[in-house]
This record gives structure tokens, sequence and C-alpha cells, in this order.
């Protein structure tokens, strides 16, 4: 099958890589041209403009969008519904908002080109691993896509979620769940830390220990042990936390259905927290951040973010958010 990647940072460049292997023609846009030129030698055809990727593909076009998630890719879907043709069909695979997708399927919907909402997780380990693809939208227009689903998950890895939104909707509570579950392993591997044993234990053996049989094995687990492994006290990073909205989001939809949601909100209000002083469990959760996603982190020595983020350094999450996790 035939797609564009619009936007080739740290999930787009490995979705675009897992189809090429997969035996798909992939055409690649990034507004860094050197991204484009990188994975054009590995198979793409690469495109030095919107318009340009959109006239290399043949109608009926799949146009898939992993762009920082708000104006970034408005801006990017209104340019497109310039020049795409009846038929042709958006994924959009970024970290949005769900009511977003609304409001975009209706402006598409008029045109006739089809619009799919997609969350994606699965972080810069997908390209081995394989995509978690949660897919809000038409069925018909998810079944004609799911050549390129197939080939992006892992067996039983995609879902058609519901209709539009629904994908994007599934993504965010799972992020929410993400959240509070990171968040039990920085206070957890704290405890142990600050405890009488604390010199004497191994935090990478540990992780490794638990994930043998225990009920809180997980892949989280797995990466807190690989990060253990390479920095034991963590002290090349600073326990800093950021978050892209969806724990958020998912919050206020808890409280707009009244349903109690403690543990993510406590979860939530840690990220806060952590960008007014360092400890060792934020330490945890920046560099699960760092493994699973490949997220940022500020170095030991570094100035603190709270340090120059305005009053108690606390910003609200910003406009745009970058695609996946």
């Amino acid at each position: 099958m035939q797609v564009a990647i619009l936007g080739l940072g740290r999930m787009g460049m490995n979705m675009a890589r897992r189809l090429l292997r997969g035996g798909h023609r992939v055409v690649a846009w990034n507004r860094t041209p050197a991204k484009v030129e990188e994975i054009a030698a590995e198979g793409a055809q690469g495109a030095g403009s919107l318009e340009e990727a959109v006239e290399l593909l043949t109608p009926p076009r799949a146009v898939w969008l992993m762009l920082p998630a708000g104006t970034v890719t408005d801006e990017t879907i209104v340019r497109l519904a310039k020049i795409l043709s009846p038929g042709d069909c958006i994924l959009e695979g970024g970290n949005s908002f769900y009511r977003d997708d609304i409001r975009r399927r209706d402006l598409l919907e008029h045109l006739g080109i089809s619009y799919l909402d997609v969350g994606v997780s699965g972080g810069i380990w997908g390209l081995a691993e394989g995509y978690c693809l949660m897919v809000g939208g038409d069925p018909d227009e998810f079944r004609r896509m799911e050549p390129l689903f197939k080939t992006l998950a892992p067996e039983g890895g995609y879902l058609h979620c519901g209709g539009t939104g629904a994908g994007h909707f599934v993504k965010m509570v799972h992020n929410g769940i993400e959240y509070g579950m990171m968040a039990a392993y920085g206070e957890g591997f704290s405890i142990l830390k600050a405890s009488p044993y604390g010199e004497e234990l191994n935090l990478a053996e540990v992780s490794a220990l638990w994930n043998r049989g225990s009920v809180v094995r997980s892949w989280l687990l797995e990466l807190a042990g690989a990060a253990f492994g390479r920095d034991p006290e963590l002290a090349l990073i600073q326990g800093y936390v950021e978050d892209s909205g969806e724990g958020r989001w998912t919050l206020q939809q808890a409280i707009d259905t009244g349903v109690p949601a403690p543990v993510i909100a406590a979860a939530l209000f840690q990220r806060f927290r952590s960008r007014l002083e360092d400890s060792f469990g934020d330490k945890v959760l920046a560099a699960l951040r760092n493994e699973f996603g490949g997220h940022a982190v500020a170095h030991a020595g570094e100035p603190r973010k709270s340090d120059v983020a305005g009053a108690g350094g606390i910003r609200p999450a910003a406009a745009d958010t970058k695609a996946g996790e």
C-alpha cells in the first residue's frame, strides 16, 4: 500500500521505517529536510513540500500525520484540505484531544475526504516491537487502511475503537493510566532507596526480579531496570517531569462524568510538584519517560526548568504536544 508520512520525529521516522520494511511505498515529508534525506536513503520517496507529497501519491491517497498536536496539526490539515481529493484519507497519529477530531472530521467530510484518528503507543521501541494503535472513525475507512495497521502493530495490536475521536479518547485514558503506574513505581523505588537496606539493594536487580512472575511485572519495570543499570543513583538527570496534556484531559473527563480517579489525579499533581524540587521518585519518572519515549531529560548540574518557568515553575501544558508518547 502507498502512504505519505508527514512528520519524521521520534515516532514518525520509525513508523516510516517499519512500513518500508513491510513492503509499503512511503512518501515522507518533514519541516527539517535532513530527516527527509535520511529516510529517502532507506527507500522512501522524499517530498520537499506538502504539495509534492500529495502529488507523489496515486489517488485514493492515504496521508498519515505524526506532527505536534494542536496548532501545527490543525494548520496542516487545513492546507491538506485544499490539495487532497474526494476519496483521500487523513490519518492523524499525534496526541490530539478527541474533540478536535470531531471538528476536523466536520471540516473534511463535506469535501469527501475521510479522517481517522489513531492513538499510537510504543515510543522509540515501536520500530522493533510494533505500535499499539487505537483507531477512531468510519469502519469502512478503517478496513481500507488496515494493511498499514497490520504492518505497524504486533499481532493483536490494533483496534477500531468506535466513531471519530474514539481512538484518541482511548489513547488519552491509556496515558492517564500510564501516569498512575509510573508514579507508583517511582514511590516504591523511593521507599526502597530510603530504607535501612537502601545502600545494599541493587535496584536494577530488584526490577529484574519483579519481572519474573511478580504481579507488578511490566514493560515499564523493564525500562526502570535498564535506567538503573546505566545510572544506579539516577544522578545524571533531574527529577523534573513534564506532562503533554493527556493526563489533564483524562482527569477533566473524569470530572465531567463524575468518575472518581484519585490515582491519576495524584500522579498528575505529582508531575506538577516535580517542577518545584528534586526527588529520587521523580528521577525514576523522568528516566522512564526517556526510556520508553526518548523524551528529553534535564541533566544534573543544568538549571532546573522551574528556575525559568515563572512563578512556582508550574506551567500549563503546551498548546502543541509532540506526536506519540
